[in-house]
């Protein structure tokens, strides 16, 4: 079991400030068709207000959101699941980031000091800090993307690691010496398999990883998701909206519902809690 103190990643003002985005539409035009006023609507998404139960029905409907996973993010009681049965050690390394945490994670064989690390967090202090006194050895570091929060301890890691080995996206920023990896390549190492999920739409070049172990396949499978997918919302799509839901209902629609999912940002979820209470699923 994990016990999870992460807060969410998103509020509704960034749930709705996606949403709108993601549906092309102007707040003004949303006020509009929503019938709430536009100073009232932008208040709510700068946080600064609240809206109620039939003002959040009316959105709902309108940007094609699930209701009761968006009242369940406004009264800020999402529900999130018990984390449990994977068969491996999943260590959430949480790091500051802005009001937030971006999330690194170490999966790892429970009676051993090694194991592979994906993403490498904001820097090496939050990522030492973080770091679970356990493990002594690296076999492995994957990365979801390279935007600072996750991959700004890589050079810390390669330091202290030498020659592990680094596996990413392909794009034009991938740091040298990292593996470029391709949609569906499988790595195995010590006894887990690594399964590559390119996933574009937050940035152009992103990767989803489907972690299990052979050797117990019955156990639960592990998805880090990256910025792709966080518990009660989605990453913001900076590099295209549409591409970014494509990759969304891809990665959920052929995933069993046990799956654990780990986001780069807030607390661990399943694909079934997302698919019930997720307002974009």
């Amino acid at each position: 079991m994990v016990i999870e103190r992460a807060p969410l990643e998103d509020e509704l003002g960034d749930v709705l400030d996606k949403a709108i985005r993601g549906c092309g539409l102007e707040e003004s035009a949303v006020a509009e068709q929503t019938g709430i006023p536009v100073e009232r609507l932008r208040s709510v998404i700068d946080y600064c207000e609240r809206l109620e139960p039939l003002e959040l029905e009316r959105l709902a409907k309108l940007l094609n959101l699930q209701s009761v996973g968006l009242n369940a993010v406004a009264s800020e009681a999402y529900p999130l699941p018990e984390i449990s049965g994977l068969p491996f050690c999943l260590y959430p390394l949480r790091m500051s980031h802005g009001i937030g945490v971006a999330n690194a994670y170490f999966v790892a064989d429970c009676s051993q000091d090694w194991g592979i690390l994906f993403d490498t967090g904001t820097g090496a202090e939050g990522l030492w800090k973080s770091w679970p006194t356990k493990i002594n050895r690296v076999a492995a570091v994957f990365l979801t993307h390279y935007e600072t929060e996750h991959c700004g301890g890589l050079s810390a890691v390669r330091k202290r690691f030498r020659d592990v080995p680094v596996f990413g996206p392909d794009a034009d920023d991938r740091p040298d010496g990292v593996i470029a990896l391709n949609d569906g390549a499988v790595v195995n190492e010590k006894g887990f398999s690594v399964e590559v999920c390119s996933t574009p739409g937050h940035v152009e070049s992103h990767h989803c990883y489907r972690v299990s172990a052979p050797q117990a396949p019955h156990g639960r499978s592990l998805l880090v998701a990256g910025d792709l997918l966080f518990a009660g919302s989605i990453g913001g799509a900076f590099h295209c909206c549409k591409r970014l839901h494509s990759s969304l209902h891809a990665v959920i629609d052929g995933a069993a519902p046990e799956t654990v999912i780990a986001p780069g940002h807030g607390p661990l979820t399943t694909i079934e809690n997302e698919r019930k209470f997720n307002p974009f699923l």
